[in-house]
């Protein structure tokens, strides 16, 4: 029977070719996803590691604002000169790197600033020598310059450097917590840290400049220990301990600095591959409709050679060993093939990725045996799987009957039951969706209802595409009946003939529009609510703010109205409010001018009700507190603050994005804003449309044009609302195109193999006068009409997924509302047309090709 099965595969390697891609492809994913996560996770770690390797012991301090001078509130550790000169005399000690960490947004030479929305990734250090008597810092070492010693100089990482267009003698603008700072560019360095190998940059100051900036004179953030070859860092890293104060210092080794370093880069690393692998499985569930419908065709076409087999005395067991063991070396073959392909993949991604702006860190490929032996398990076990039904149907079919009855239509094998359980799957499915369609919000328990009346709607569309195959293929039948005459009516019986099959093939193209499609119309409607989140209640023109954790100087509020074109400056503070027990965020201004900028809703009062003590709820808020206008309550203003005060509703407007949970005056606020005293943005309204064009531009320069200034309209706020989820479409979608193409595979498989298996019905056909032209018009319009078929359903079910899970988001973004993609749905159609077209251009042509005597007497 091994070798019957080895026969087989050889013999029927052409029909095979198909299945095997299906295979390979899915393989390909899974392979490349496992091996481009063990290769991102190492690179990560290999950088962490270098930024530890000659840290014997870390000494990490804890920030705090300065409290005991008045008039120096700058920030504080308990890390002194002194105590590093007590460090630095412990025997064993070599080197002692006093750091002083920070953050500074760099504008490029060109003015634009380097990661403004990232201030995390814009690091900011001292350079600090290894040892008093020299001025080399091994973290940093000098590829051109020398080090900065004064504090008009500082220092930048080489890609930091090219990314700004910067050179030696250059000066460079920055910008930390407040107005715009230059400094000259004398030297270059390079680094292996990590946060600026994956994108960030990286500047350098000589330690009394960076405290200037950063700290307060004479404290230090953090102390990088190195120690002698041969010295016990667990042993030094005690003595340390026991020099410091234990209050605000935590001195930890080298060593478990860095393994907590690699056990967080493994965490971060998981939910990526774990998407990726997700995305793998979906590509090889639909391979499992390939593969099946592969071996359920061939097993028909071999009925007499099985029914030879079962006379010669082999068992139903041997012949289900013998299906199984050819789908196992098909499975070996095609996953071999796989696993080289999906190394390449690995290889490709990092790059493609980077130039979207993930900015990966580089590093060696890292190809794990495991990664292969899982990847190959995979392949070879899904293509066992999926031949597993057809091998048992091949198994019962008695060796007489098939003998007697080779050449005779076989009877059709009801569709009652299969029918029933597609209805039951459906309807139960249908029902939990509507079910989450009435809830508004997206608790654990309605996205779990929600996942589970998917996966029940998509397997009972799978289960029921036979019965749902035969009004829409005579719908469709009919149009290619009346345009293409008798090609078309034959394309449509040979479509109906073998329901399963059609809906077998049907369904793998089916899955990947479901999901292209629901995730399209999700896609569409979040942009949409988004964008319209955005900006909802604002009128202004432009919105003022800053990057990271920087503020606005009220004063500034007064520079921006007297630019000339603006015709209202409304500065605007946040501070937080708690209102029996619900945290929301309050915003203050002037209710005059904050008219003139906005345009809210309000279900009762409005803004001229502001006053002292008095506020606006949300309708959120409002309902979440059981407050409404007219109502008293004590509410704590600040977020350190432990006092209540009584506040008074005077109206209630529809909550948006633009203004938080609750309105104030600028004098409630101001004074216990976020940051005290400073504000968080400033909105400004133009004299005229005209007057916008370089309004921003002018905002900037009155402003000092610091890096770290935000000046945007209504189109970049949107734009910055939803910028993120586009990218995030597009990479699934090229993801999910992955099922797709296994799908048209399996279209192109079905019609060569249903070819071969009608060869005598096309030789006849061509012998009462069916020409070649008329053959390959029938198979091409088999194929489509079988493409379209599997569209329109995939189509149709994404979207009502995409219609009863969009509830989930209401409670969170009340705008969402379901958005049709009406241009993009078209493209979905017309590319199952496409579809049909392209997988039917080989077994056309070879249907085409066939020797008329020879079909006519095949067998």
């Amino acid at each position: 029977m091994l070798r019957t099965a080895l026969r087989n595969v050889f013999a029927h390697k052409a029909r095979l070719v198909m299945t095997a891609l299906a295979i390979a492809l899915g393989v390909a994913f899974v392979c490349g996803t496992l091996v481009f996560g063990d290769t991102v996770a190492q690179a990560l770690r290999g950088a962490s590691a270098k930024s530890f390797k000659d840290v014997a012991v870390s000494v990490q301090a804890e920030s705090r604002q300065n409290t005991d001078d008045a008039a120096n509130d700058a920030r504080t550790t308990a890390l002194t000169g002194d105590l590093v000169d007590k460090v630095r005399a412990v025997p064993g000690v070599t080197s002692v790197h006093a750091i002083v960490d920070g953050a500074a947004t760099l504008a490029a030479k060109d003015g634009r600033p380097l990661n403004a929305d990232s201030s995390w990734q814009n690091l900011a250090i001292n350079y600090a020598p290894d040892t008093p008597n020299t001025d080399r810092d091994s973290r940093f070492p000098l590829i051109a310059g020398r080090a900065p010693t004064a504090g008009d100089e500082m220092a930048l990482d080489r890609r930091t450097a090219e990314k700004a267009g910067y050179t030696i003698g250059d000066l460079v603008r920055f910008a930390v917590q407040g107005p715009t700072l230059s400094k000259r560019l004398v030297g270059i360095v390079t680094t292996d840290d990590p946060r600026v190998t994956a994108g960030g940059s990286l500047a350098l100051f000589d330690t009394g400049t960076a405290q200037q900036l950063f700290l307060q004179p004479g404290r230090f953030d953090e102390l990088a220990v190195g120690s002698a070859p041969g010295t016990d860092n667990q042993e030094l890293t005690s003595k340390v301990r026991a020099l410091l104060p234990a209050e605000g210092i935590t001195v930890t080794s080298g060593a478990q600095l860095a393994d907590e370093q690699a056990q967080l880069i493994a965490e971060s690393t998981k939910g990526l591959t774990r998407m990726l692998l997700a995305f793998a499985g979906i590509a090889l569930f639909v391979g499992v409709f390939v593969i099946a419908n592969t071996f359920t065709m061939l097993i028909a076409q071999r009925s007499r050679e099985t029914a030879l087999l079962r006379a010669v005395g082999a068992s139903r067991r041997q012949v289900v060993r013998a299906v199984l063991t050819e789908a196992g070396l098909l499975g070996l073959g095609a996953s071999a093939a796989g696993i080289a392909l999906g190394i390449g993949i690995a290889t490709a991604m990092r790059p493609i990725l980077n130039a979207g702006g993930a900015d990966l860190p580089d590093g060696p490929l890292v190809i794990a045996t495991d990664a292969l032996v899982r990847s190959l398990l995979v392949g070879v076990g899904v293509t066992v799987l999926a031949a597993w039904l057809p091998a048992r149907k091949a198994a019962k079919t008695a060796p007489v009957e098939a003998l007697t009855t080779v050449d005779l239509t076989p009877p059709r094998r009801s569709l009652v039951l299969r029918n029933s359980l597609g209805a039951l799957f459906t309807g139960a499915g249908v029902l939990i969706m509507l079910y989450v369609s009435m809830r508004r919000n997206g608790a654990d328990s309605n996205l779990q209802a929600a996942a589970l009346g998917s996966v029940l709607v998509l397997i009972g569309m799978i289960v029921s595409a036979p019965l749902l195959s035969r009004p829409l293929i005579r719908l469709a039948g009919a149009v290619t009946t009346r345009l293409f005459g008798v090609s078309g009516k034959l394309a449509k019986e040979n479509a109906l003939r073998n329901p399963r099959r059609t809906a077998a093939t049907a369904s793998a193209l089916m899955i990947g529009l479901t999901l292209i499609t629901g995730l399209s119309v999700t896609g569409s409607s979040m942009d949409a609510a988004l964008r319209a989140a955005a900006v909802a209640g604002l009128t202004a023109d432009y919105k003022v703010s800053v990057s990271g954790s920087a503020t606005i100087d009220p004063a500034l509020a007064a520079k921006v109205a007297e630019v000339p074109g603006v015709a209202e400056s409304v500065p605007v503070a946040s501070a937080a409010l708690v209102a029996r027990g619900r945290g929301a965020t309050l915003t203050g201004a002037d209710p005059r001018l904050l008219a003139k900028v906005c345009d809210l809703r309000f279900s009762s009062g409005s803004l001229a009700d502001l006053g002292p003590g008095k506020v606006l709820l949300s309708d959120r808020l409002a309902k979440d507190t059981g407050l409404s206008k007219g109502d008293t309550f004590q509410g704590r203003v600040g977020a350190g603050s432990n006092s209540t005060r009584e506040l008074t509703v005077v109206g209630v407007y529809r909550q948006t994005r633009a203004f938080g949970g609750a309105i104030g005056t600028m004098d409630d606020v101001l004074p216990e804003a976020f940051v005290a005293g400073k504000l968080d943005s400033i909105l400004v309204r133009a004299a005229s449309e005209r007057s916008t064009s370089g309004l921003d531009q002018d905002i900037r320069k009155a402003l000092g044009n610091s890096p770290l200034l935000r000046v945007q309209n209504q189109d970049q706020l949107t734009k910055e609302q939803s910028g993120g989820s586009d990218v995030m479409l597009n990479m699934m979608y090229g993801l999910l195109g992955m099922t797709v193409v296994i799908a048209v595979f399996g279209v192109i498989n079905t019609l060569a193999m249903s070819v071969v298996e009608r060869t005598r019905e096309i030789g006849l056909l061509r012998a009462i006068g069916l020409d070649h032209k008329g053959v390959k018009q029938m198979v091409r319009l088999e194929s489509v009409v079988i493409s379209l078929f599997g569209a329109v359903l995939g189509i149709g079910t994404g979207i009502f997924l995409a219609w009863t899970c969009g509830s989930l988001s209401t409670s969170t973004l009340p705008q969402y509302e379901i958005v049709l993609p009406w241009a993009r749905l078209g493209l979905f159609l017309l590319l199952g047309l496409a579809i049909g077209v392209l997988a039917a251009l080989w077994p056309a042509r070879r249907a085409a090709r066939l020797n008329m005597l020879r079909a006519i007497n095949a067998q």
